[in-house]
């Protein structure tokens, strides 16, 4: 389902996510080890709101306990025993492999042990993209749904990665029907210079998108955030490109600086933000336990929304 996502009325971003996941079948998702009471409500929230299918992996005692403990009915979900989180990673991993199913969902163990599995060279999920993260935040105020990559898996990317973060993010939003997205690749000016390398690295990523090796979408950069976001510091500035003032993805130079920038639009603009991480076989939904219920469900949308385009692109190939 496309539709627009820059509006200013009811319902929000997230909630026009939420309902164009819910008009296509919910995606079978391998659940890693969702041992305690928040990232298996998650789970289960996801399923009542017709988002996912899940399929829990753990220690069945366990996860039975977490439920009885917290009124959740298990009832309706396939349990595969796994004896703890290393073992419940491998099997989720090895559960996708074998098609069993379109999505994967982090439960309560780190991301590291779960990427560690999914990164595997021989095992794994592994594709030619690089794997990368993409924060899809519902900022109050602002007008667009908002992609902030990569903040959570590439720690200091090179040129050749930010290829892949700045293509990975381009085809999700394409993908989930928010149309030809305008991307910043954000720095600390916005004018090209050799004392701050990752201006060289937003003037080389524009360029590759004149040749074709970024297709999809609209860049633009070197730009300072301010002069990204704001037509008027856009204006100020005298920036004139269709980016500029308006982006819809920010790509920013490294994971400290996404991280910050995620972190300060949720705790001091109060915004939401939802995780996936693209590039491998599957959508991979990331959630925190600091994570709102709305932002939960948002990231199971946007993973749902992905994979049904997956799925419908392969079966017309077909």
């Amino acid at each position: 389902m496309a539709f627009s996502s820059a509006t200013t009325l009811e319902p929000s971003k997230y909630d026009r996510l939420i309902a164009a996941a819910q008009e296509v079948p919910p995606a079978i998702t391998i659940v890693a080890h969702p041992c305690d009471e928040t990232s298996l409500r998650g789970a289960l929230e996801a399923a009542q709101h017709r988002l996912i299918v899940p399929v829990l992996i753990g220690p069945e005692a366990k996860l039975r306990k977490v439920a009885a403990e917290a009124e959740l009915d298990l009832k309706a979900c396939e349990i595969i025993d796994a004896p703890h989180s290393h073992a419940a990673a491998a099997k989720a991993v090895a559960l996708i492999r074998e098609g069993k199913g379109e999505l994967l969902m982090k439960g309560s163990l780190h991301t590291d042990e779960l990427m560690r599995e999914v990164t595997a060279s021989a095992t794994g999920l592994r594709t030619e993209r690089r794997i990368s993260h993409v924060f899809v935040m519902d900022v109050p105020g602002h007008a667009d749904t908002l992609f902030i990559t990569d903040a959570a898996i590439n720690i200091f990317p090179d040129l050749d990665v930010k290829r892949d973060i700045v293509q990975n993010a381009i085809d999700l939003w394409v993908t989930i029907g928010l149309g030809e997205p305008r991307v910043a690749i954000v720095s600390a000016v916005e004018t090209v210079t050799t004392k701050i390398p990752s201006t060289l690295d937003a003037a080389a990523l524009c360029k590759m998108a004149e040749r074709g090796q970024i297709t999809g979408g609209l860049l633009d950069g070197p730009l300072a955030f301010d002069n990204a976001i704001s037509p008027e510091a856009a204006r100020i500035k005298g920036l004139n490109s269709p980016v500029a003032g308006r982006a819809q993805i920010i790509v920013v130079p490294d994971l400290e600086a996404g991280n910050m920038l995620a972190k300060n639009l949720t705790f001091l603009a109060h915004a939401d933000a939802a995780g996936i991480v693209l590039g491998a076989r599957v959508p991979i939904i990331l959630t925190s336990r600091a994570d709102t219920v709305r932002s939960r469900l948002a990231s199971c949308a946007v993973a749902t929304l992905y994979a049904t385009a997956r799925r419908r692109s392969t079966q017309v190939a077909a």
